[in-house]
């Protein structure tokens, strides 16, 4: 059974970095993306980034130039680096696996940005 889990969310003040941190176990084939997204309340989820099977990534607009995805294969675990933070980057983070046929969700971490 595929399984995401993420970690590394709190409570940060704007300006501070946190890492977040997906881990993965279970047999996959086939992996296309790993992405992260986010859903602030009353909002909808968007997505902040995606890290393609070739390693290249992707970032919303929004996030570009603070945020970084990078991933460890040994440890089966993708990271969104997260920096600069602003209190509109409070949300409920997740990541999400795309394989050709299947789509694989974690339940998320918190992120609050607050003084």
């Amino acid at each position: 059974q595929v399984q995401l889990v993420e970690s590394g969310g709190g409570l940060v003040q704007p300006g501070g970095s946190l890492k977040l941190s997906c881990a993965v176990s279970g047999s996959i084939f086939g992996i296309k993306t790993m992405g992260w997204y986010r859903q602030a309340p009353g909002k909808q989820r968007e997505l902040v980034g995606d890290i393609f099977i070739d390693g290249s990534t992707y970032y919303a607009d929004s996030v570009k130039g603070r945020f970084t995805i990078f991933r460890d294969n040994a440890k089966n675990t993708v990271y969104l680096q997260m920096n600069s933070l602003k209190p509109e980057d409070t949300a409920v983070y997740s990541c999400k696996l795309s394989t050709a046929l299947n789509a694989y969700w974690g339940k998320g971490t918190q992120v609050t940005v607050s003084s």
